[in-house]
Formats: structure tokens, sequence, C-alpha cells
């Protein structure tokens, strides 16, 4: 006999008649008959209940010794009984059973979390999911303060940044004045920071409004009709015409509007000519449309 069949003897006439039992079937085995049942390998219960591979070959063969604790012995019989559609109830009880007969002891030392149930383990789904709204979230930082700390920057100057710093940096000049530019682009650079200026073609449509600061550069489009400037700091845009720079609208300081500033118009006003201006009372403040 194996060492799970029980012999009974029984003395009758003849002599001595043994009837056997049928031997038990442990949690172990009825676990693995019904994977075999079902056409499972054990690899591929291990990938749908993430179970690794040697916790259930040690279920299977009822070495929970093998196993970190019983708590892992009792979760993962479930979980494993659970994939194979057997009672999870009946399945406990035999292995709670199966642990107080003490055949093996479980070890109950700490072990490392290995998840049996994947519905407590996150998909990958989630985790991209994670990253993508961390990196849309960084984005719309960056976003919020670029724009909060640098409002108003108006388009870069169409002059290389050799040509641009060549322009600023020319001297004064006490002699005969340099010859006029026959024409142009014309670019309105400032020279300051937090300088207001608007640009309007001669139907009011706006071209260009921002608060500049020092190094920002405004092209008038050249096919602007009769394109016209309002500014309470006109000494601060320095105005250059195909790249030869002009007088200023003006050294004072007022506030200038309604100043045609096409590149005829800023020819015709000469070397000492004044651009027609209009006062504002409000000087010191940004005029609103």
């Amino acid at each position: 006999m194996g060492p799970q069949e029980f012999g009974i003897y029984m003395e009758e006439e003849g002599g001595i008649v043994e009837e056997n039992t049928a031997p038990v079937r442990r949690a172990g085995d009825r676990l693995r008959e019904a994977r075999e049942a079902k056409g499972l390998e054990i690899d591929q219960v291990a990938a749908e209940t993430r179970i690794p591979r040697r916790h259930l070959e040690s279920i299977e063969a009822g070495d929970f010794a093998a196993l970190p604790s019983r708590t892992y012995a009792i979760g993962f019989t479930r979980t494993y009984a659970k994939t194979l559609d057997l009672d999870e109830k009946e399945m406990l009880d035999q292995v709670r059973a199966e642990l107080a007969e003490g055949r093996p002891q479980v070890n109950e030392r700490p072990a490392k979390f290995e998840p049996g149930d994947p519905a407590r383990v996150p998909g990958r789904g989630l985790v991209w999911f994670a990253i993508l709204a961390a990196a849309l979230l960084l984005g719309g930082i960056y976003a919020f303060y670029s724009s909060y700390f640098t409002p108003g920057l108006g388009p870069a100057p169409l002059q290389a940044p050799a040509e641009q710093v060549a322009a600023n940096d020319t001297p004064e000049q006490d002699a005969a004045p340099a010859p006029q530019p026959a024409g142009g682009p014309v670019v309105f650079t400032s020279e300051m920071d937090g300088t207001w200026v608007k640009f309007y073609d001669a139907s009011g449509t706006r071209l260009y409004e921002a608060q500049m600061d020092e190094g920002d550069s405004f092209t008038v489009p050249e096919d602007a009709n009769e394109p016209q400037v309002w500014t309470g700091r006109p000494y601060a845009l320095a105005i250059t015409i195909g790249g030869r720079e002009v007088p200023k609208l003006t050294e004072e300081d007022t506030v200038v509007r309604d100043v045609v500033v096409s590149a005829e118009a800023l020819l015709a006003r000469g070397e000492s000519g004044s651009a027609s201006q209009t006062a504002d009372p409000a000087a010191t403040t940004n005029p609103t449309t």
C-alpha cells in the first residue's frame, strides 16, 4: 500500500480479508488535475495569475513550506482555484486543514511582496497614462510661467544679430548726415523696457500692439495701407529703413498718435523734421482700444 492508503483488516471464517479505501486527494493534486483537464501548462497559469511558477509547483506538490508564509499559501491557492473555476471556499478549507496537520509547517518568516491577484497590480496601460499625464502637467506649468513672466513680446527682428548690434551701437555724428535710404522695410526697435506701442492702418485695423522690452522689434508690413503709430514713448523707438537708421519720431516725452510711419512718410519728414503729434493728457498711461 502507498503512504496515503488506509487498510482495514477483517477476520472471516475463510481467512483474513483486506479492505482498502481510496487514496485521499490533497489540494495540490486537485489543482493539478483541474489544470491538466483544461489543457493548461503551468507557465500559462503563472502568466495569467502572476504567481511565480515555483510557487505554483510547490502548491501542486503540497509543499507549503516552500512558500513565504501561511498567508501566501492561502492567497495563492484562492487565486489558483478561481482561475481554474474551482470552489474557492472548499479549496481553502482543505488547504487550512492540511496546514493544521503540520505536514509540512509553512515558513512564517517575512518575505518580499509577491502579488498573487492580478486585479491588485497596476496594468501597463495605467502606467503609460500616468507618464503622459505627468508630461502634460509639466508642459502646462512651463507654458504658464513663460507667458506670465515674459508677456507681450513682439515678433523677432528681421535683422541678423550682427546687423542689429551694429545699428544700435552706431555713434551719433556731428558731421554731415549720412545719405537717406531710398526705401526698404521700416523697423521699429525698442530701446527701453515696458514701451507700449500700437500700429494700425488707415482703416483702424490693428497691425501690432504690445508692451515692448529693450531689443524687441516690429517690421511695418510694406503692403499696409497708410500704417500709423500710437505710443507714449516715441523717444524710446529707434527707426531704420532698409537697415539704415533714420531720426526718431521725437525726442520729447509726449504721446504721439496717428503718425504715418510708411517709408515714404518717414523719409519726407527730413532729417530735422518732426512727426505730427496729438497730445494725450494721460501720457504716462497706456491707452486702451
